[in-house]
């Protein structure tokens, strides 16, 4: 496994994503998981199933300190009280003291940073998150949020893949020196089929959504793919022994122009424009 290190945070360069994942079929996906390889689990209060990531955790028989586990709190949990409680909540969920990565998981436009982000700090300095971060933030945002945090901030997670144009957000991130953690990289099912991957795949012998993951890891960032599918748990990590070329990298970045966002829920931010 390669590593993306950024603020004192050592963040394993694929991670399994969870969203979805439910009941005995999110357990044994993260149980699969880890015993295949992964040191990477992402989760969140919302997903429901901080659980069963603690459970699949459990049963894979994988020390706790060689696992990088990051869960989120909602944009209507950021008051200080309810940011507590939805923190303590996920960590008796997942039977956890702390977690490795805790994010704000959508900001709420009508709380300011100045009363989210202090609780979101707090958390790193009680000892329940080793590291902090945010997920959905647009450039001024995240200028907005470093300037009253007492905490390196040390990632922006972002749907990230080849029909996106998430250039200035990304400039913005590294800026700040934060990692770029990117889900839905197989953009929900729209990489299989499409004509450049699968004929770069080809020629390398790997599938279209092994060259979607691969793609983003040479761009820097911490792809984290959902799946509960064995055969895919194991393809989705298999992507350190091939590199795109140059040119390869050069016609992916133009699918950017398709500019498709699969993730815009009714409270998302105002998006940065390509």
């Amino acid at each position: 496994m390669q590593y993306v290190e950024a603020h004192g945070a050592r963040i394993p360069q694929i991670g399994l994503g969870t969203m979805t994942l439910k009941e005995d079929v999110c357990v044994q996906a993260v149980k699969t998981a880890l015993q295949v390889g992964y040191t990477h689990l992402d989760t969140a209060a919302f997903y429901g199933n901080e659980k069963e990531v603690g459970e699949g955790l459990r049963a894979s028989g994988v020390a706790r300190d060689k696992v990088f586990i990051c869960t989120k709190v909602r944009e209507n949990n950021l008051l200080p009280d309810l940011f507590q409680k939805s923190l303590d909540q996920s960590l008796a969920n997942l039977q956890l003291p702390y977690v490795d990565l805790l994010l704000i998981h959508w900001n709420n436009k009508d709380i300011p940073f100045s009363v989210s982000i202090p609780s979101l700090c707090k958390a790193k300095t009680d000892g329940k998150a080793k590291h902090i971060g945010v997920a959905n933030f647009t450039t001024k945002m995240l200028d907005d949020a470093w300037a009253v945090t007492t905490e390196p901030l040390v990632c922006n997670q972002i749907e990230m893949h080849p029909f996106i144009n998430q250039d200035k957000v990304v400039a913005a991130s590294k800026k700040h020196g934060m990692a770029v953690v990117a889900y839905v990289p197989i953009a929900r099912g729209k990489v299989p089929g499409a004509e450049a991957l699968e004929r770069i795949g080809k020629a390398h012998g790997k599938s279209s959504a092994q060259v979607s993951l691969r793609y983003l890891v040479q761009l820097g960032a911490v792809p984290i793919p959902r799946t509960a599918t064995p055969d895919h748990l194991k393809a989705n990590i298999d992507v350190f022994d091939f590199n795109l070329s140059d040119a390869e990298m050069a016609e992916l970045k133009k699918l950017n122009a398709t500019n498709m966002r699969v993730v815009n829920p009714p409270h998302a931010p105002v998006w940065d424009t390509p």
